[in-house]
Parts: structure tokens; C-alpha cells; sequence
């Protein structure tokens, strides 16, 4: 025992030795130019360490936290790298809160004092495990190594669903699960062996690519909340390029309709309603009682040549869960035809309260457009506003709810105009949004500046993922497949 205390004691020593007095630093009258920028954010209970850099050539850095309700932490290192179990300490304490952040930093052998800043700990729990999504290298015909991943919201830890290195030649996307239940989830697989993987309870298949009766894959998927039913677009998928140098890619659509599937019959439920040669039907997704259908609609257009007359409307049409059959009409809820824009993506809360969605000025795939900003449109009242504090002047979209119906995730790509990163905000009782902030990670200059990855497709889920991805690998390059019918 004596050596054990020994060896403590040396260690706290060296540690303090280590640590720099900064009682005599310079007062600067300014906030620190910190990245990621989480000046003034507002942060859930259970979100890993909101660490930081100083953007500037600095030798090192001094953070001490203090919390409104109690509670101290201090750091001082390269960069602000706090322990996780100080860091959860204080957030807990100050849930409804503030957290007040005293930075200085050492650079050229002096140090300076900046202005405090502040971090708001939400009263709003976000009770979900962590967030599933897909990571690829931004590329446009071809894809190198890509996969499915699931990321802990409360620690660093990030782990492979599946990654094309286990299916050679074949792009996985889109994974989707029901209510963020971990054991009901659906991605797609493209390529040789291609087909749409669904995982219900302990039972996992793999339907077969396409129906004939249908024009293309099951694609953009959005279950049911009874985990009975699943709905899809069937797309005719084609890419344009631009010239200019603000503008890349365009995607768009020959056609496009969408159906029901029903899990246990493996039938699609089509309807006349949902697939009509002059309108492009997409995007569909089911109410949180699940009995409305949501899509997006647009005049079908002479493409590529009038791409960007393609504007889309969002409609709904009853459902019936009890016996899969939709209403005898479909209502548009949102016209952003007549405001000269285009609506994409709605996703409802499950609370049923709101429906968010992107707007920009034409087309779906608002992925690759600057101007692209997430709206709300309350189901009640039916008035919609932009979340001003979560958009940026950069693309923002592929959004999804919280389980608690108070924060979402969603991408943008507001740090270089080029990469999508992971972002989260919450919505209060009024409808509005906190400033966003950037995915924690350990070092963030580190990783964001190094990685080629662009993330799509963000869910939340409400536990770990159960997936054996070697077995999933083995049936994706097997030959078998499940077979569909239509209803």
C-alpha cells in the first residue's frame, strides 16, 4: 500500500508540475476564436465532452468550467480536452443551467485571458443511445471505402455496422430504423448482388433489388410506427454536372412514385394516386399515428434541360394501418410552388406536433444546394417559419427527430462548402431552434481536418444495433433473395 501511495503521490506532483500558473495573463477584450464553434450553444444532459481548439497558432491552452448550479473542472493542454467523467459530472449538476467557460492561452510565451463564454445545459432530455449514419468519400460516379456506422452520443466511441471492404464493388446506404429501434432497421445495397436488407426483431432477409411492376429500387425509406409497414420511392435516378464553379452536381429524377410495403406479406401496396405519369411522387414518410402518409410532389419535366423547373410540394393522403389501404384523396399542406421554391425530406416529430422539412429553390436534393434551410411546419396550425438558428449560409438538410421529439440531427456543410458534417440543435416549446453545434470529438482540429469523409442519412437509435456484419456480408453476396408481390 505504502508503494501504491507512493506512486500516486509522485504522480500528482508531476502532474501540477506540469500545469503553468496563469494568474499575470493579459486581458483580451474579445471572445476566443474557438473551434468548433460552441459559443453560446445549447447541449443535452448525455452529450460527450464538448472539447475544443483555439484557432490560432497557440502553445497551449487553459479552460476552467464552472457551473451556475455548483461544480468546477480545469484543464489545461493542447488543445481543451476535458475527462469524460468530470465533463458528465458538471453537466448533470447544471441540467437547465449554465456552464461558464474562462479561456486563456500561452502564444509566444505569454499568456492572455479572453472573455468568458457560456454553454447552456437543456431541460430537454435527448434519451437516445447514439446516431447511426453513413460515411463516404464525396465522389460522384464512384465510391471508395463508405459504410454504415454507429457513433455513442455520451462517449467518443464509434463502431462499422458494415463497410464495402465486406461487399466488394457494392455501395450500402440509407440506414433506417422504426422509431429508433435498434432491432427494426432497412439499408439498401447497390450493386451485383444488390437488394434492400429489413432486420424485424430477430429475423433479417434481403428482398430482391426490384420488382418488376415497379420502376426502379426501394429507395428512401420511412417505416411505420407499428414496425408493420415500411414506405418507399421507386426513383429513375440520373446525374447532371454544372459548369460553374458554385454549383456541382444535380440530382434528379426520370420518374418517381411511392408505395407501401408490408413486412410480414411482403406485398406493395400501390395506388393510382401515388403514381402518376405527370407528377413525380418522393420522399414519402408516415405520420406519428401513423395513419397519414407525407410526400413530396412535383410536375414531371423535360430533363435534363428544364431541371430547374422542378419544384416540389408537400401532400399527404390518409392510411389505414388495419387494413393497408390509403384515403380516396390527396391534399397539398405546403405549397412552395406558388413561392417560387421546392420542399424536400419531411420528417414528422414523433410527438406529432411538427413536420420539418427542407426548402430550397428547386429539385429534392438539396445535398448539393447552398441555399438549402430546415423549415417547421406545425400540424395544427399549419403556419411554417425557417429554423433561423440552426440554418447556415451553407446546406443543411438529411434531418431526423429525437426520440423526445425535442432535438434532431441533421448535415450541413457550413465549415467548407465541400464536406457534410454531423450537426444537433433543439426545438423549445415556441418552435424554435438553439444555435447548432458540430459533433463532439476527442480532437476536433484533428479529425475534421483530416478526414475526406462526408456523413448522410443521420438517425438516432435508442441502444447499440444488433448486427453480425460478417453473417450480413455472407447473405449480401449470396444469391438469396426474398421475393415481392403486388397488392
Amino acid at each position: 500500500m505504502k508503494h501504491l501511495s507512493y506512486i500516486l503521490i509522485s504522480a500528482l506532483i508531476l502532474l501540477s508540475a506540469c500545469t503553468e500558473s496563469v494568474d499575470n495573463a493579459a486581458r483580451q477584450d474579445q471572445l476566443p476564436k474557438i473551434f468548433p464553434d460552441y459559443i453560446g450553444v445549447t447541449i443535452p444532459e448525455n452529450i460527450a465532452p464538448m472539447n475544443f481548439c483555439v484557432d490560432d497558432n497557440i502553445e497551449k491552452i487553459d479552460v476552467t468550467v464552472r457551473g451556475s448550479n455548483g461544480g468546477e473542472m480545469h484543464v489545461q493542454d493542447d488543445y481543451a480536452d476535458f475527462d469524460i467523467d468530470e465533463w458528465h459530472s458538471i453537466v448533470s449538476q447544471n441540467k437547465g443551467g449554465k456552464l461558464t467557460f474562462s479561456v486563456c492561452v500561452k502564444k509566444g510565451g505569454q499568456w492572455l485571458r479572453y472573455n468568458d463564454f457560456t454553454m447552456t445545459v437543456s431541460q430537454y432530455d435527448m434519451p437516445d443511445y447514439a446516431l447511426t449514419y453513413r460515411r463516404i468519400a464525396p465522389g460522384y460516379e464512384v465510391y471508395s471505402k463508405m459504410g454504415l456506422y454507429e457513433r455513442r452520443l455520451d462517449n467518443f466511441d464509434e463502431r462499422a455496422l458494415i463497410e464495402n471492404t465486406q461487399v466488394p464493388g457494392m455501395c450500402v446506404n440509407c440506414h433506417t430504423s422504426c422509431k429508433t429501434n435498434p432491432d427494426n432497421y432497412v439499408f439498401h445495397i447497390r450493386g451485383d448482388h444488390g437488394g434492400t436488407l429489413f432486420k424485424t426483431g430477430q429475423k433479417t432477409e434481403i428482398l430482391k433489388a426490384k420488382n418488376d411492376s415497379i420502376k426502379g429500387s426501394m429507395v428512401y425509406p420511412y417505416w411505420h410506427p407499428s414496425g408493420k409497414y415500411c414506405t418507399f420511392s421507386t426513383n429513375m435516378t440520373r446525374q447532371g454536372f454544372h459548369m460553374v464553379k458554385d454549383e456541382r452536381v444535380e440530382v434528379f429524377d426520370l420518374s418517381s412514385d411511392i408505395f407501401v410495403y408490408d413486412v410480414e406479406k411482403h406485398e406493395l401496396i400501390v395506388d393510382t394516386l401515388l403514381s402518376t405519369k405527370l407528377y413525380s411522387e418522393n420522399s414519402p414518410v408516415f405520420s406519428a399515428d401513423g395513419r397519414t402518409l407525407y410526400y413530396i410532389t412535383s410536375l414531371q419535366q423535360d430533363y435534363p434541360l428544364y431541371y430547374k423547373d422542378q419544384k416540389y410540394n408537400l401532400c399527404r393522403i390518409a392510411f389505414d394501418p388495419a387494413t393497408g389501404r390509403y384515403g380516396e384523396k390527396a391534399d397539398t399542406i405546403y405549397n412552395a410552388v406558388s413561392e417560387g421554391k421546392s420542399v424536400t425530406w419531411p420528417r414528422p416529430s414523433y410527438d406529432g406536433r411538427y413536420i420539418m422539412f427542407t426548402k430550397m429553390d428547386y429539385g429534392y436534393f438539396s445535398i448539393w444546394h447552398k441555399e438549402s434551410d430546415l423549415y417547421l411546419l406545425d400540424l395544427n396550425t399549419m403556419k411554417s417559419w425557417p429554423l433561423k438558428e440552426a440554418n447556415s449560409s451553407d446546406a443543411d438538410s438529411f434531418h431526423n427527430w429525437s426520440i423526445g421529439s425535442h432535438w434532431f440531427v441533421f448535415t450541413s456543410r457550413r465549415i467548407d462548402g465541400l464536406y457534410s458534417h454531423l450537426y444537433l440543435s433543439c426545438v423549445d416549446e415556441k418552435g424554435q431552434a438553439t444555435k447548432a453545434f458540430l459533433l463532439p470529438q476527442k480532437n476536433p482540429m484533428d479529425y475534421y481536418t483530416s478526414s475526406i469523409y462526408s456523413f448522410n442519412t443521420p438517425d438516432f437509435t435508442s441502444a447499440p444495433v444488433e448486427i453480425d456484419n460478417r453473417e450480413v456480408g455472407a447473405s449480401i453476396l449470396s444469391e438469396k433473395r426474398t421475393e415481392t408481390k403486388v397488392r
